[in-house]
Parts: structure tokens; C-alpha cells; sequence
């Protein structure tokens, strides 16, 4: 049995077929909805209590007292300090690059100003508080500290909350290391739908947010969906994806290691690769069943490949960026021969790779853009997490009095027109008399 699905875009279900493949429900579980509507419900009646009641039931430790669940600067900068060297060098070298891209994207506020003396511009503002949610359990992603905290400081964020479930009380020295060097003001040892209820409406102890960022689980998911418009939240992330392109030039093996990178994050992600070389496609087929012994998620893996993961074979390279940008794809790695003429025929895609040196993997920890990105096909309208998500725009308008005079009439006009008198009356009263 072939490890994962093979297509070809000259078969005549093709297009039916890679819309069934590209296919994720991103509706909720009903069942699930109705368990985060009721979390939220508690914690916006109790507080405290019911993040208390919550983090024994769920992370499995008793907490006396709601002071218990902060983790204190002094505790991360510890685990910052017990870490080996590696590992203490890696976040800091991965932090220092991300801080450095994110100084790139930070907007400035400006204005001009007409003859008449009226100014108009724009005045950039950072958010006064944001929320990080950052994943725990099974896992533990220091790296999503930093790529959600570190921009969120460029930014000047004037304080950055961060929750993290602790099962049993035992917390991630990583994760706790990484939101010391980020400059993570508090933390708290919540997680689930709780935390994103706590930071979105506040309790005597968690302070209520302006926006809530950072990966989670369906419920994470679901109650950042239900707080939409209490605080902003970056995005409605789907599984993670990635996108091959290659003209049958690199090893395949490199090929399959790639495909493996997404795929054994969980069973829902998917890997494809695109080439026009039908050879090279067997050659990596082959690859794949050959080192997938040897991945330690090999089942995790398997499941996703046979579930979400294709071969594709087009006609040559052009049908291939034809696909990609209607894959729309959160990663994209283009392993060709002239990778940056390609991306710029690419118009949708999360990030993009370029060249056979590329791996997506190093995107996710330490290049510098943000791993933060759009899945399921939205990058044909969104984009990464930056700086631009830490900041606010506002319009400014000063009207001299010649202004006002010359802009008022053409409000009044318009106003009138909307049948609104007052709204007319208002910029009537200050035009100059003659």
C-alpha cells in the first residue's frame, strides 16, 4: 500500500480531487462549543474561582490560592540560568534574529499638510496589553514564545501576558526560559479555554488584554472565536501545511524529510509535493517508505500522508506555481533551479522557501520571519503574525479654519444628500460668511 495519495493534473477528476484533498472543516465540534461557552460563562462570573476549578480539573493540581498560578519573573529568569549552554545559546541566537526581521516591519506614524493649513496623517500606537497563549501538555513550543512575544515588544506592547497549561504543576523550563529572553512582563500556569476567558475579560488576578495571540487546541480555538470583538486575536489557525515545488533536481530524501517536518505534527496535517518529473515523484515515494521507520511520530506521520499528503504531477514548472497559488499553502518551499523568479509569480502563500538549502524547518525556529501563519488556504487574504499586529493606526485631521470653510461645504452637500441635518448643520456653522 503506497504511503500517501498520488495525483496527476492531466487525470479528468483531478480538480475534483484536489478540492477534496484541500478540503478542512473548520467548523466546530457542537460538543465542544458548548463546553468553551460555558467555561467562558463561569470564568466571567467567578473569576478566579473558576480558573482555579478549572486548572484542578484539567491540569490535574491543587492550587489554594489564585496567587499560586503566576510564575514569577525571578522563576523564568532560573530557568533561563539552569538550562545547557546549547540550548540557552539557541533561543538567544533565534530570539536576536526574529527581533532583528520584526525591526523591519514596524510602522511610523506621518502626516502631511495642504496649503490652506490642513493637516492629515496617521498616528501608530502599540497595544497596551496583549495576551499570549502559548501550548503545553504533551508538548512544549519555546519557539512559539518567542515568534509571538518578541514582536509583540518590538512593537512596544506595553505589557505581554503569557498563560501556559502546567499538567500536574510542572512547567516547561524552555518555555520559561524563552518568555525571559522575549521580555515577557507575567506569567500564568493556565491554559485551555479558562485562559483565553481570563485574559479576554480580566479576574482579580489576570489582567483582561486588549488581544489574544498563540496557538491552542480546539478549545483554545473555539473560545478565541467566542471573545472576537471583546479583544482582537491574531487568527483561527487549521493544521499545519506545506507546499513542495521541485523540478526533480534536489535529493529526494531531502524532499521526504520536509514532507515528514509537517506531517508529524498530527495526524490533520498535510504535505504535497508538486513536479512535473513523474520519475523523481517515485523516487521520493520511495524515499518516504524507506525513512519512515525511522521518524519517531512514524505513525503520526503515516496517518497524515495517507490522510492529507499527495504527489502531485503536473504538466511542467508554470502549472506547478498555477497550483501553488490555488493551494494558497501556509509553507511553501520551491526547490528549483531559480527559486526567487519563481516566488515572484507566487501570489498566495503563508512563506516562502526558496531554494534546495531552504528547509522549512529552520522558518520555524530561527531564519527570523515569523512561523505565526495562515492556514487553510487564507493566505489568499491574510498574512504572517508581525509587529503590524501589535499596532494601532489613527487617522488624524486638523483643519485650519480656511479648511474647514473649503471641506464644510462639500460635507454639507453630501450630508444633505444622506437626509442627515445635523451632520450637515455641523459643518455649515463653520463656513466663513461672505
Amino acid at each position: 500500500m503506497s504511503e500517501i495519495n498520488r495525483l496527476n493534473s492531466q487525470d479528468s477528476g483531478f480538480d475534483v480531487d484536489l478540492e477534496r484533498l484541500l478540503d478542512w472543516d473548520q467548523t466546530t465540534d457542537p460538543a465542544v462549543e458548548s463546553v468553551v461557552r460555558d467555561v467562558i460563562a463561569d470564568v466571567r462570573s467567578r473569576g478566579d474561582a473558576a480558573v482555579i476549578d478549572y486548572t484542578q480539573r484539567f491540569d490535574r493540581w491543587s492550587v489554594a490560592a489564585a496567587s499560586e498560578l503566576e510564575i514569577s519573573k525571578d522563576a523564568c529568569q532560573q530557568a533561563l540560568a539552569s538550562l545547557q549552554v546549547s540550548q540557552r545559546e539557541a533561543l538567544e541566537l533565534a530570539a536576536e534574529r526574529i527581533r532583528a526581521y520584526a525591526a523591519h516591519q514596524k510602522m511610523e506614524s506621518w502626516s502631511y499638510a495642504e496649503t490652506d493649513g490642513t493637516l492629515l496623517g496617521q498616528q501608530v500606537t502599540p497595544l497596551d496589553r496583549a495576551g499570549l497563549y502559548v501550548p503545553g501538555g504533551k508538548a512544549a513550543y519555546p519557539s512559539s514564545v518567542l515568534m509571538n512575544a518578541v514582536p509583540a515588544k518590538v512593537a512596544g506592547v506595553a505589557e505581554l501576558i503569557m498563560v501556559v497549561p502546567t499538567p500536574r504543576g510542572e512547567a516547561n523550563n524552555m518555555v520559561l526560559a524563552a518568555a525571559a529572553i522575549a521580555g515577557v512582563d507575567r506569567v500564568f500556569a493556565i491554559g485551555g479555554a479558562q485562559a483565553v476567558a481570563a485574559l479576554a475579560y480580566g479576574t482579580a488576578t489576570v489582567p483582561a488584554v486588549d488581544k489574544i495571540v498563540g496557538p491552542g487546541n480546539a478549545y483554545v480555538a473555539s473560545a478565541k472565536r467566542m471573545v472576537f470583538g471583546k479583544v482582537g486575536i491574531d487568527m483561527i489557525a487549521g493544521p499545519s501545511e506545506i507546499l513542495v515545488v521541485c523540478d526533480g533536481q534536489t535529493d529526494p530524501d531531502w524532499i521526504a524529510v520536509d514532507l515528514f517536518s509537517q506531517a508529524e505534527h498530527d495526524e490533520d496535517a498535510q504535505s504535497i509535493l508538486v513536479s512535473p518529473d513523474a520519475e523523481f515523484l517515485g523516487r521520493v515515494a520511495d524515499s518516504i517508505k524507506r525513512l519512515l521507520p525511522e521518524m519517531s511520530r512514524a505513525d503520526i506521520i503515516r496517518a497524515s500522508l495517507k490522510g492529507q499528503g499527495a504527489l502531485i504531477q503536473v504538466r511542467d514548472m508554470d502549472e506547478a506555481v498555477e497550483i501553488a497559488n490555488r493551494i494558497a499553502p501556509e509553507h511553501l518551499e520551491l526547490s528549483v533551479e531559480d527559486p526567487q523568479a519563481m516566488a515572484a509569480r507566487i501570489r498566495h502563500a503563508g512563506a516562502i522557501f526558496m531554494g534546495r538549502y531552504t528547509a522549512e524547518v529552520l522558518g520555524d525556529y530561527c531564519a527570523g520571519p515569523n512561523h505565526v501563519l495562515p492556514t487553510s488556504r487564507t493566505a489568499r487574504f491574510s498574512s504572517p503574525l508581525g509587529v503590524y499586529d501589535f499596532q494601532k493606526r489613527s487617522s488624524l485631521i486638523f483643519c485650519s479654519a480656511e479648511g474647514a470653510s473649503t471641506l464644510g461645504k462639500t460635507a454639507a452637500v453630501l450630508a444633505h444628500g444622506e437626509g442627515l441635518t445635523a451632520h450637515a448643520r455641523s459643518a455649515e456653522v463653520r463656513i466663513k460668511k461672505v
